[in-house]
């Protein structure tokens, strides 16, 4: 099993109710798929870095899963389907990815390298 995380943006024109309603069309196709979420977070409405379609905001949201690689191919022709996403972006997560997502959400700080010493010559 892998693990992957998706960044999908809706569009800003959709209620709350419809954004909960697409986020929840997305993760049904993952458990159809025999995939597990492993989190989830709702990043809100955020400006663009560049207009899309017109648009200069959309709703975030990720998610972060395991599953078979082949979810992947169904899980983004989806997005590609759905009128109301405008953009998203699908990651396979290695070992170090996956230790910065878990300490990111407990909140430990990442250890510091030790500094280096000047040498001169």
């Amino acid at each position: 099993m892998n693990r992957y995380e998706t960044v999908f943006i809706m569009t800003p024109v959709l209620s709350e109710d419809q954004a909960k309603e697409t986020v929840n069309k997305f993760k049904d196709i993952l458990k159809e798929n025999k995939a597990k979420v492993i989190h989830e977070e709702d990043w809100g409405l955020r400006k663009l870095a560049y207009p899309i379609q017109k648009k200069s905001t959309g709703f975030y949201y990720l998610l972060e899963f395991e599953g078979a690689g082949d979810v992947i191919k169904n899980f983004e022709l989806q997005f590609r389907r759905d009128e109301r996403i405008i953009r998203f972006l699908t990651v396979k997560m290695d070992k170090h990815h996956v230790s910065f997502a878990e300490g990111r959400r407990t909140g430990e700080k990442k250890k510091k390298m030790p500094e280096l010493e000047a040498v001169t010559i």
